[in-house]
Protein backbone atom coordinates (compact mmCIF):
# COMPACT_ATOMS: atom_id res chain seq x y z
CA UNK A 1 0.00 0.00 0.00
CA UNK A 2 1.40 3.38 -0.85
CA UNK A 3 2.08 6.08 1.61
CA UNK A 4 -0.95 8.35 -1.02
CA UNK A 5 -3.62 7.65 -2.40
CA UNK A 6 -3.26 5.26 -5.43
CA UNK A 7 -5.41 7.54 -8.31
CA UNK A 8 -4.91 7.42 -11.55
CA UNK A 9 -2.45 9.53 -13.19
CA UNK A 10 -3.01 12.94 -14.54
CA UNK A 11 -2.28 12.39 -18.67
CA UNK A 12 0.33 14.02 -20.59
CA UNK A 13 -0.05 17.99 -20.95
CA UNK A 14 -0.03 18.76 -24.99
CA UNK A 15 2.25 21.69 -26.44
CA UNK A 16 1.09 24.27 -29.26
CA UNK A 17 2.04 22.68 -32.33
CA UNK A 18 4.74 25.41 -33.79
CA UNK A 19 6.45 23.48 -30.96
CA UNK A 20 6.38 20.29 -32.19
CA UNK A 21 9.33 18.86 -33.84
CA UNK A 22 9.18 16.36 -36.42
CA UNK A 23 9.84 13.20 -34.87
CA UNK A 24 6.08 13.79 -32.92
CA UNK A 25 3.94 14.14 -35.92
CA UNK A 26 2.28 10.50 -35.87
CA UNK A 27 1.69 11.13 -31.84
CA UNK A 28 -0.11 14.38 -30.23
CA UNK A 29 1.79 14.13 -26.72
CA UNK A 30 5.24 13.39 -27.93
CA UNK A 31 6.88 16.69 -27.94
CA UNK A 32 6.65 17.23 -24.64
CA UNK A 33 8.62 14.49 -24.10
CA UNK A 34 10.98 15.24 -26.86
CA UNK A 35 12.03 18.68 -25.36
CA UNK A 36 12.50 16.63 -22.07
CA UNK A 37 15.28 14.27 -24.29
CA UNK A 38 16.60 17.31 -25.52
CA UNK A 39 17.14 19.01 -22.29
CA UNK A 40 18.67 16.15 -20.73
CA UNK A 41 21.43 16.17 -23.63
CA UNK A 42 21.96 19.62 -23.19
CA UNK A 43 22.87 18.80 -19.72
CA UNK A 44 25.29 16.12 -20.65
CA UNK A 45 22.74 13.09 -19.72
CA UNK A 46 22.87 10.46 -21.57
CA UNK A 47 19.48 9.15 -21.90
CA UNK A 48 20.37 5.73 -23.21
CA UNK A 49 22.93 4.79 -21.79
CA UNK A 50 24.91 1.10 -22.08
CA UNK A 51 24.50 -0.84 -19.01
CA UNK A 52 23.20 -0.55 -15.60
CA UNK A 53 24.30 -3.42 -12.51
CA UNK A 54 21.93 -4.21 -10.94
CA UNK A 55 22.32 -6.17 -7.65
CA UNK A 56 17.99 -7.15 -6.54
CA UNK A 57 14.85 -7.73 -8.30
CA UNK A 58 11.30 -6.74 -6.98
CA UNK A 59 10.07 -10.10 -6.37
CA UNK A 60 13.06 -11.37 -4.48
CA UNK A 61 13.01 -7.99 -2.33
CA UNK A 62 10.03 -8.79 -1.01
CA UNK A 63 10.23 -12.07 -0.21
CA UNK A 64 13.80 -11.89 1.64
CA UNK A 65 12.17 -9.30 3.40
CA UNK A 66 8.53 -9.96 3.80
CA UNK A 67 9.32 -10.09 7.80
CA UNK A 68 10.43 -6.63 8.11
CA UNK A 69 7.88 -4.44 9.95
CA UNK A 70 6.50 -1.26 9.42
CA UNK A 71 8.54 1.56 9.82
CA UNK A 72 11.36 -0.50 10.18
CA UNK A 73 14.64 0.79 8.00
CA UNK A 74 16.83 -2.13 7.28
CA UNK A 75 20.34 -2.31 6.51
CA UNK A 76 20.66 -3.89 2.99
CA UNK A 77 21.80 -0.88 -0.15
CA UNK A 78 20.43 -2.18 -3.28
CA UNK A 79 20.33 -0.98 -6.85
CA UNK A 80 17.37 -1.71 -9.03
CA UNK A 81 15.96 -1.14 -12.23
CA UNK A 82 12.48 -1.28 -14.08
CA UNK A 83 9.51 1.00 -15.57
CA UNK A 84 7.98 3.50 -14.13
CA UNK A 85 4.19 2.56 -14.04
CA UNK A 86 3.16 5.41 -11.45
CA UNK A 87 4.56 9.08 -10.40
CA UNK A 88 2.65 10.42 -7.17
CA UNK A 89 3.64 13.94 -5.65
CA UNK A 90 6.00 15.27 -7.92
CA UNK A 91 7.64 12.27 -8.27
CA UNK A 92 8.45 11.43 -4.80
CA UNK A 93 6.49 8.33 -4.93
CA UNK A 94 7.48 6.13 -7.92
CA UNK A 95 6.27 2.75 -8.71
CA UNK A 96 8.73 0.76 -10.54
CA UNK A 97 7.90 -2.39 -12.09
CA UNK A 98 10.57 -5.01 -13.80
CA UNK A 99 9.79 -8.25 -15.06
CA UNK A 100 9.32 -10.02 -11.29
CA UNK A 101 6.64 -7.24 -10.07
CA UNK A 102 6.53 -4.01 -8.43
CA UNK A 103 8.28 -2.18 -5.53
CA UNK A 104 7.67 1.09 -4.06
CA UNK A 105 10.70 3.75 -4.48
CA UNK A 106 10.87 7.16 -1.94
CA UNK A 107 13.01 10.13 -3.99
CA UNK A 108 13.22 12.74 -1.37
CA UNK A 109 15.20 15.93 -1.67
CA UNK A 110 16.73 15.25 1.69
CA UNK A 111 18.40 11.64 0.56
CA UNK A 112 18.91 12.33 -3.39
CA UNK A 113 21.82 14.10 -5.03
CA UNK A 114 21.53 17.13 -7.18
CA UNK A 115 21.46 15.32 -10.62
CA UNK A 116 19.03 13.14 -9.52
CA UNK A 117 16.62 15.98 -8.57
CA UNK A 118 17.61 17.29 -11.30
CA UNK A 119 16.44 14.58 -13.02
CA UNK A 120 13.00 13.06 -11.45
CA UNK A 121 11.66 16.69 -12.92
CA UNK A 122 12.10 15.02 -16.24
CA UNK A 123 10.87 11.86 -15.87
CA UNK A 124 7.61 10.53 -17.38
CA UNK A 125 4.98 7.23 -16.81
CA UNK A 126 6.82 4.38 -18.63
CA UNK A 127 10.73 5.34 -18.53
CA UNK A 128 12.98 3.12 -17.39
CA UNK A 129 14.97 4.04 -14.54
CA UNK A 130 17.79 2.92 -12.34
CA UNK A 131 17.48 3.71 -8.42
CA UNK A 132 20.11 3.15 -5.76
CA UNK A 133 19.20 3.01 -2.01
CA UNK A 134 18.33 1.30 0.75
CA UNK A 135 15.49 -0.86 2.35
CA UNK A 136 12.46 0.47 4.42
CA UNK A 137 9.14 -0.47 5.36
CA UNK A 138 6.63 2.71 5.23
CA UNK A 139 4.19 3.23 7.73
CA UNK A 140 1.58 1.84 6.56
CA UNK A 141 3.51 -1.47 5.37
CA UNK A 142 5.20 -0.75 1.72
CA UNK A 143 8.30 -2.01 0.82
CA UNK A 144 10.17 0.75 -0.19
CA UNK A 145 13.83 1.86 -1.97
CA UNK A 146 14.79 4.75 -0.38
CA UNK A 147 16.77 6.65 -3.07
CA UNK A 148 19.93 7.81 -2.94
CA UNK A 149 20.59 8.11 -7.13
CA UNK A 150 18.50 7.79 -9.79
CA UNK A 151 19.39 7.03 -13.42
CA UNK A 152 17.69 7.09 -16.54
CA UNK A 153 18.11 4.19 -18.45
CA UNK A 154 15.47 4.72 -21.47
CA UNK A 155 13.85 7.57 -21.92
CA UNK A 156 10.41 6.73 -23.57
CA UNK A 157 8.64 8.62 -26.10
CA UNK A 158 5.30 7.50 -26.23
CA UNK A 159 2.58 7.45 -23.31
CA UNK A 160 1.15 4.10 -21.87
CA UNK A 161 -2.06 3.38 -22.16
CA UNK A 162 -4.07 4.49 -19.34
CA UNK A 163 -3.87 2.68 -16.33
CA UNK A 164 -6.92 1.27 -15.42
CA UNK A 165 -7.78 -0.08 -18.85
CA UNK A 166 -4.40 -0.76 -20.54
CA UNK A 167 -5.15 -1.26 -24.32
CA UNK A 168 -8.75 -1.89 -24.98
CA UNK A 169 -8.54 -1.99 -28.89
CA UNK A 170 -8.04 -5.80 -28.83
CA UNK A 171 -6.31 -5.98 -32.49
CA UNK A 172 -4.34 -3.18 -31.09
CA UNK A 173 -3.02 -5.55 -28.29
CA UNK A 174 -1.90 -8.36 -31.07
CA UNK A 175 -0.62 -5.73 -33.29
CA UNK A 176 1.27 -3.71 -30.45
CA UNK A 177 2.17 -7.21 -27.62
CA UNK A 178 5.16 -4.87 -26.45
CA UNK A 179 2.36 -2.23 -25.03
CA UNK A 180 0.15 -5.40 -23.81
CA UNK A 181 2.55 -6.54 -22.07
CA UNK A 182 3.93 -3.77 -20.62
CA UNK A 183 0.32 -3.20 -18.99
CA UNK A 184 -1.19 -6.46 -18.20
CA UNK A 185 -0.17 -8.84 -16.44
CA UNK A 186 -2.44 -11.49 -17.42
CA UNK A 187 -0.93 -11.60 -20.41
CA UNK A 188 3.01 -11.63 -19.08
CA UNK A 189 1.32 -14.85 -17.51
CA UNK A 190 0.01 -16.40 -20.77
CA UNK A 191 3.56 -16.64 -21.87
CA UNK A 192 4.97 -17.30 -19.02
CA UNK A 193 2.97 -20.52 -18.65
CA UNK A 194 4.09 -21.26 -22.36
CA UNK A 195 7.75 -21.27 -21.62
CA UNK A 196 6.77 -23.85 -18.31
CA UNK A 197 5.17 -25.75 -20.75
CA UNK A 198 8.04 -26.26 -22.94
CA UNK A 199 10.29 -26.93 -19.86
CA UNK A 200 8.08 -29.40 -18.34
CA UNK A 201 8.12 -31.52 -21.63
CA UNK A 202 11.86 -30.87 -21.95
CA UNK A 203 12.41 -32.45 -18.61
CA UNK A 204 10.05 -35.38 -19.25
CA UNK A 205 11.85 -36.01 -22.61
CA UNK A 206 15.72 -35.81 -20.59
CA UNK A 207 14.32 -38.07 -18.21
CA UNK A 208 12.97 -40.44 -20.76
CA UNK A 209 16.36 -40.43 -23.00
CA UNK A 210 15.12 -38.67 -25.76
CA UNK A 211 17.44 -36.62 -27.70
CA UNK A 212 16.45 -32.57 -28.88
CA UNK A 213 17.36 -32.15 -32.66
CA UNK A 214 16.52 -29.70 -35.46
CA UNK A 215 15.72 -30.28 -38.67
CA UNK A 216 14.98 -28.04 -41.98
CA UNK A 217 12.12 -25.61 -42.41
CA UNK A 218 12.76 -25.28 -46.16
CA UNK A 219 11.45 -28.49 -48.11
CA UNK A 220 12.43 -29.28 -51.44
CA UNK A 221 8.52 -31.62 -51.03
CA UNK A 222 5.52 -30.69 -48.56
CA UNK A 223 5.29 -33.55 -46.82
CA UNK A 224 4.68 -34.93 -43.28
CA UNK A 225 0.75 -33.81 -42.72
CA UNK A 226 -2.03 -33.13 -45.35
CA UNK A 227 -2.23 -28.91 -45.50
CA UNK A 228 -2.00 -26.11 -48.00
CA UNK A 229 1.70 -25.43 -48.12
CA UNK A 230 3.77 -21.60 -48.19
CA UNK A 231 5.51 -21.75 -51.42
CA UNK A 232 9.05 -19.54 -51.36
CA UNK A 233 12.53 -19.64 -53.59
CA UNK A 234 16.55 -19.67 -53.54
CA UNK A 235 17.74 -17.19 -55.73
CA UNK A 236 21.45 -18.70 -55.93
CA UNK A 237 19.89 -22.48 -56.24
CA UNK A 238 17.08 -21.22 -58.88
CA UNK A 239 15.34 -23.56 -56.38
CA UNK A 240 11.11 -23.47 -54.99
CA UNK A 241 10.79 -24.44 -51.36
CA UNK A 242 7.91 -24.96 -48.93
CA UNK A 243 7.97 -23.58 -45.51
CA UNK A 244 7.49 -26.62 -43.67
CA UNK A 245 4.30 -28.41 -42.62
CA UNK A 246 5.61 -31.11 -40.37
CA UNK A 247 9.19 -32.19 -39.48
CA UNK A 248 7.79 -35.63 -39.15
CA UNK A 249 9.66 -37.68 -42.34
CA UNK A 250 13.13 -35.86 -41.12
CA UNK A 251 12.56 -37.07 -37.87
CA UNK A 252 11.88 -40.33 -38.47
CA UNK A 253 14.95 -40.18 -41.44
CA UNK A 254 16.80 -39.81 -38.13
CA UNK A 255 15.28 -42.79 -35.94
CA UNK A 256 16.32 -44.99 -39.51
CA UNK A 257 19.78 -43.54 -38.86
CA UNK A 258 20.11 -44.67 -35.03
CA UNK A 259 20.76 -41.31 -34.42
CA UNK A 260 18.98 -42.31 -30.82
CA UNK A 261 15.63 -44.23 -30.10
CA UNK A 262 14.27 -41.56 -29.50
CA UNK A 263 13.87 -38.23 -30.98
CA UNK A 264 11.88 -34.81 -30.38
CA UNK A 265 12.51 -31.50 -32.11
CA UNK A 266 10.05 -28.19 -30.76
CA UNK A 267 9.63 -25.82 -33.92
CA UNK A 268 7.83 -23.61 -36.07
CA UNK A 269 5.87 -25.06 -38.42
CA UNK A 270 3.75 -23.26 -41.56
CA UNK A 271 0.28 -24.18 -43.69
CA UNK A 272 -1.35 -21.81 -46.05
CA UNK A 273 -5.19 -22.15 -44.19
CA UNK A 274 -7.23 -19.82 -43.07
CA UNK A 275 -7.40 -18.12 -39.73
CA UNK A 276 -9.35 -18.94 -36.61
CA UNK A 277 -9.85 -18.43 -32.84
CA UNK A 278 -8.00 -21.81 -32.91
CA UNK A 279 -5.52 -21.54 -36.14
CA UNK A 280 -2.40 -19.58 -36.95
CA UNK A 281 -0.82 -19.78 -40.37
CA UNK A 282 2.15 -20.17 -38.18
CA UNK A 283 2.38 -22.22 -34.61
CA UNK A 284 4.48 -24.37 -32.40
CA UNK A 285 4.35 -28.02 -33.19
CA UNK A 286 6.33 -30.74 -30.29
CA UNK A 287 6.87 -33.57 -32.84
CA UNK A 288 8.54 -36.71 -31.19
CA UNK A 289 9.30 -40.84 -32.51
CA UNK A 290 10.26 -43.24 -30.37
CA UNK A 291 11.73 -46.72 -31.63
CA UNK A 292 10.54 -50.40 -30.95
CA UNK A 293 7.00 -48.11 -29.58
CA UNK A 294 3.54 -48.49 -30.74
CA UNK A 295 0.29 -45.89 -30.57
CA UNK A 296 -0.52 -47.59 -27.18
CA UNK A 297 3.13 -46.51 -25.82
CA UNK A 298 2.34 -42.84 -27.47
CA UNK A 299 -1.13 -42.56 -25.84
CA UNK A 300 0.48 -42.88 -22.44
CA UNK A 301 3.25 -40.76 -23.35
CA UNK A 302 0.89 -37.89 -24.37
CA UNK A 303 -0.88 -38.46 -21.01
CA UNK A 304 2.22 -38.34 -19.14
CA UNK A 305 3.60 -34.54 -21.20
CA UNK A 306 0.35 -33.06 -20.45
CA UNK A 307 -0.39 -34.21 -17.05
CA UNK A 308 3.69 -32.70 -16.34
CA UNK A 309 2.89 -29.41 -18.43
CA UNK A 310 -0.40 -28.81 -15.94
CA UNK A 311 1.26 -29.63 -12.84
CA UNK A 312 4.35 -27.45 -13.73
CA UNK A 313 2.11 -24.38 -14.41
CA UNK A 314 -1.12 -25.36 -11.66
CA UNK A 315 0.55 -27.87 -8.85
CA UNK A 316 -2.22 -30.47 -9.79
CA UNK A 317 -3.78 -32.06 -12.79
CA UNK A 318 -7.58 -30.56 -11.94
CA UNK A 319 -8.54 -27.30 -14.12
CA UNK A 320 -10.77 -24.81 -14.27
CA UNK A 321 -11.27 -23.92 -18.49
CA UNK A 322 -13.62 -21.40 -18.69
CA UNK A 323 -15.81 -22.00 -15.96
CA UNK A 324 -15.91 -25.93 -16.62
CA UNK A 325 -14.06 -28.64 -14.30
CA UNK A 326 -11.34 -30.43 -16.49
CA UNK A 327 -8.64 -33.28 -15.26
CA UNK A 328 -5.75 -33.97 -17.41
CA UNK A 329 -4.45 -36.86 -15.04
CA UNK A 330 -4.49 -40.04 -17.20
CA UNK A 331 -5.35 -42.67 -18.09
CA UNK A 332 -7.45 -41.42 -20.97
CA UNK A 333 -10.80 -43.52 -22.11
CA UNK A 334 -9.95 -45.00 -25.85
CA UNK A 335 -12.76 -44.75 -28.05
CA UNK A 336 -13.06 -45.76 -31.95
CA UNK A 337 -13.72 -43.16 -34.56
CA UNK A 338 -16.61 -45.51 -35.87
CA UNK A 339 -18.25 -46.58 -32.71
CA UNK A 340 -18.35 -42.39 -31.66
CA UNK A 341 -20.13 -41.49 -34.93
CA UNK A 342 -22.70 -44.59 -34.41
CA UNK A 343 -23.37 -43.71 -31.22
CA UNK A 344 -23.60 -39.84 -31.75
CA UNK A 345 -25.84 -40.63 -34.80
CA UNK A 346 -27.03 -43.83 -35.05
CA UNK A 347 -24.88 -44.40 -38.38
CA UNK A 348 -22.57 -47.18 -38.18
CA UNK A 349 -19.96 -46.61 -40.79
CA UNK A 350 -18.10 -49.89 -40.57
CA UNK A 351 -21.45 -52.07 -41.71
CA UNK A 352 -21.34 -49.18 -44.97
CA UNK A 353 -20.63 -51.43 -48.35
CA UNK A 354 -18.99 -48.74 -50.08
CA UNK A 355 -17.96 -44.95 -50.27
CA UNK A 356 -21.13 -44.24 -51.95
CA UNK A 357 -23.10 -45.35 -49.55
CA UNK A 358 -20.72 -44.07 -46.64
CA UNK A 359 -20.90 -40.24 -48.39
CA UNK A 360 -24.98 -40.18 -48.74
CA UNK A 361 -24.90 -41.25 -45.07
CA UNK A 362 -22.12 -38.26 -43.98
CA UNK A 363 -23.98 -35.32 -45.72
CA UNK A 364 -27.32 -36.90 -44.23
CA UNK A 365 -25.40 -36.52 -40.83
CA UNK A 366 -24.52 -32.82 -42.27
CA UNK A 367 -21.15 -33.15 -43.03
CA UNK A 368 -19.23 -31.84 -45.97
CA UNK A 369 -18.18 -34.20 -48.19
CA UNK A 370 -16.48 -34.13 -51.40
CA UNK A 371 -17.42 -35.73 -54.79
CA UNK A 372 -15.53 -38.98 -55.46
CA UNK A 373 -14.51 -38.54 -51.21
CA UNK A 374 -13.67 -42.39 -50.38
CA UNK A 375 -15.19 -44.05 -47.19
CA UNK A 376 -12.52 -42.89 -44.65
CA UNK A 377 -12.70 -39.86 -46.19
CA UNK A 378 -16.81 -39.93 -45.40
CA UNK A 379 -16.34 -40.76 -41.77
CA UNK A 380 -13.95 -38.91 -40.33
CA UNK A 381 -16.37 -35.45 -42.19
CA UNK A 382 -19.37 -37.02 -39.70
CA UNK A 383 -17.09 -37.38 -36.99
CA UNK A 384 -15.89 -33.86 -37.52
CA UNK A 385 -19.46 -32.55 -38.27
CA UNK A 386 -21.56 -34.59 -35.50
CA UNK A 387 -18.70 -35.59 -32.36
CA UNK A 388 -15.70 -33.96 -32.26
CA UNK A 389 -17.30 -30.45 -30.19
CA UNK A 390 -18.63 -32.88 -27.74
CA UNK A 391 -15.80 -34.45 -26.60
CA UNK A 392 -14.85 -32.37 -23.17
CA UNK A 393 -13.11 -34.41 -20.92
CA UNK A 394 -9.95 -35.97 -22.15
CA UNK A 395 -10.08 -38.82 -24.44
CA UNK A 396 -7.97 -40.50 -26.95
CA UNK A 397 -9.80 -41.19 -30.41
CA UNK A 398 -8.63 -44.22 -32.04
CA UNK A 399 -8.56 -46.19 -35.13
CA UNK A 400 -8.56 -43.61 -38.04
CA UNK A 401 -9.34 -44.33 -41.52
CA UNK A 402 -6.70 -44.76 -43.79
CA UNK A 403 -7.56 -42.55 -46.33
CA UNK A 404 -6.99 -40.02 -44.10
CA UNK A 405 -4.18 -41.54 -42.59
CA UNK A 406 -0.85 -41.94 -44.92
CA UNK A 407 1.73 -42.48 -43.11
CA UNK A 408 0.22 -44.47 -39.93
CA UNK A 409 0.22 -48.24 -39.82
CA UNK A 410 -2.32 -50.21 -40.86
CA UNK A 411 -4.78 -51.79 -38.01
CA UNK A 412 -4.34 -54.94 -37.00
CA UNK A 413 -7.41 -56.23 -37.89
CA UNK A 414 -9.67 -53.75 -40.04
CA UNK A 415 -7.41 -53.03 -43.29
CA UNK A 416 -9.81 -49.67 -43.64
CA UNK A 417 -8.51 -48.50 -40.76
CA UNK A 418 -4.73 -47.23 -39.09
CA UNK A 419 -3.65 -47.21 -35.60
CA UNK A 420 -3.73 -43.65 -35.41
CA UNK A 421 -4.96 -41.38 -32.70
CA UNK A 422 -6.08 -37.86 -31.73
CA UNK A 423 -6.47 -36.21 -28.25
CA UNK A 424 -9.19 -34.61 -27.60
CA UNK A 425 -9.93 -31.63 -24.56
CA UNK A 426 -12.74 -29.40 -24.29
CA UNK A 427 -13.82 -30.51 -28.04
CA UNK A 428 -9.77 -29.42 -29.37
CA UNK A 429 -7.97 -31.67 -30.77
CA UNK A 430 -4.27 -31.34 -28.80
CA UNK A 431 -2.25 -34.48 -29.92
CA UNK A 432 -1.89 -36.54 -33.12
CA UNK A 433 0.08 -40.14 -33.18
CA UNK A 434 0.52 -43.49 -34.62
CA UNK A 435 1.62 -46.44 -34.85
CA UNK A 436 4.19 -45.25 -38.08
CA UNK A 437 4.13 -46.71 -41.16
CA UNK A 438 7.79 -48.85 -42.02
CA UNK A 439 6.40 -50.92 -44.91
CA UNK A 440 8.74 -48.78 -47.74
CA UNK A 441 5.89 -51.01 -50.83
CA UNK A 442 2.92 -49.75 -48.14
CA UNK A 443 4.41 -45.89 -47.93
CA UNK A 444 4.92 -45.59 -51.96
CA UNK A 445 1.64 -46.80 -52.61
CA UNK A 446 -0.19 -44.61 -49.85
CA UNK A 447 2.27 -41.57 -51.82
CA UNK A 448 0.57 -42.22 -54.60
CA UNK A 449 -3.01 -42.28 -54.05
CA UNK A 450 -2.02 -38.41 -52.34
CA UNK A 451 -0.50 -37.88 -55.92
CA UNK A 452 -3.52 -38.98 -57.69
CA UNK A 453 -6.03 -36.51 -55.19
CA UNK A 454 -3.22 -34.11 -55.32
CA UNK A 455 -3.85 -34.20 -59.73
CA UNK A 456 -7.44 -34.40 -58.89
CA UNK A 457 -7.14 -30.70 -57.44
CA UNK A 458 -6.94 -31.56 -53.61
CA UNK A 459 -4.57 -28.95 -52.72
CA UNK A 460 -3.53 -30.25 -49.08
CA UNK A 461 -2.51 -34.16 -50.42
CA UNK A 462 0.90 -34.94 -49.81
CA UNK A 463 3.72 -35.20 -52.85
CA UNK A 464 5.75 -38.17 -53.14
CA UNK A 465 8.60 -38.05 -51.09
CA UNK A 466 10.78 -40.95 -53.06
CA UNK A 467 13.70 -40.24 -50.70
CA UNK A 468 11.83 -41.00 -48.09
CA UNK A 469 10.28 -44.22 -49.24
CA UNK A 470 14.30 -44.74 -49.84
CA UNK A 471 15.33 -44.34 -46.38
CA UNK A 472 12.28 -46.73 -44.90
CA UNK A 473 14.20 -49.18 -47.84
CA UNK A 474 17.12 -49.13 -44.99
CA UNK A 475 14.10 -50.16 -42.25
CA UNK A 476 12.20 -48.31 -40.12
CA UNK A 477 12.21 -50.30 -36.54
CA UNK A 478 8.71 -50.56 -34.91
CA UNK A 479 8.31 -46.58 -34.35
CA UNK A 480 5.39 -44.83 -32.17
CA UNK A 481 5.18 -40.67 -33.33
CA UNK A 482 3.27 -38.25 -31.72
CA UNK A 483 2.80 -34.48 -32.30
CA UNK A 484 1.32 -31.91 -30.27
CA UNK A 485 0.34 -28.33 -30.66
CA UNK A 486 1.62 -26.01 -28.16
CA UNK A 487 -0.46 -23.07 -29.22
CA UNK A 488 -3.24 -25.05 -28.55
CA UNK A 489 -2.16 -26.76 -25.47
CA UNK A 490 -1.35 -23.10 -23.83
CA UNK A 491 -4.50 -21.89 -24.75
CA UNK A 492 -6.15 -24.79 -22.78
CA UNK A 493 -3.84 -24.34 -19.78
CA UNK A 494 -3.66 -20.82 -19.43
CA UNK A 495 -7.69 -20.50 -19.80
CA UNK A 496 -8.05 -18.57 -23.04
CA UNK A 497 -10.27 -19.02 -25.79
CA UNK A 498 -8.17 -17.04 -29.01
CA UNK A 499 -4.56 -18.86 -30.50
CA UNK A 500 -3.80 -14.75 -30.32
CA UNK A 501 -3.76 -14.75 -26.53
CA UNK A 502 -0.92 -17.56 -26.74
CA UNK A 503 0.95 -16.50 -29.87
CA UNK A 504 3.53 -13.22 -28.79
CA UNK A 505 3.15 -12.08 -32.52
CA UNK A 506 -0.10 -13.70 -34.35
CA UNK A 507 -0.43 -13.03 -37.82
CA UNK A 508 -2.99 -10.14 -38.86
CA UNK A 509 -4.12 -8.68 -41.81
CA UNK A 510 -2.20 -5.50 -42.55
CA UNK A 511 -4.31 -2.78 -41.45
CA UNK A 512 -5.19 -0.19 -44.29
CA UNK A 513 -3.03 3.48 -43.96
Amino acid sequence: MSETPDTPPPADSSVDDSLTPPLADDHPLKAPRLEKLAALRADGIDPYPHSFRRTARAAALQDRHAALPADTASDEQVAIAGRIRALRNSGMFIDLHDASGKIQVFSHKDHLDDASLALLKRLDLGDILGVEGSIRRTKRGELTVDAAHLTLLSKTLLPLPEKYHGLTDVEQRYRQRYVDLIMSEESRQVFRRRAQILAAFRAEFAERGFVEVETPLLHPLAGGASARPFRTHHNTLDLDLFLRIAPELYLKRLIVGGLADGVYEIGRCFRNEGLSPRHNPEFTMLECYEAYTDFHDVMALTEALIARACRAIHGRTAIVFQGRDLDVAGPYPKRSMADLVRDATGVDFLALPDAAAARDAARGLGAEVETGAGWGHALAAAFEARVEETLIDPVHVIEFPRDVSPLAKAHRTDSRLTERFETYVNGWEVANGFSELSDPQDQFERFLAQVQARDAGDEEAQMMDRDYVRALEYGLPPTGGLGVGIDRLTMLLADVTTIRDVIAFPTLRPRQG
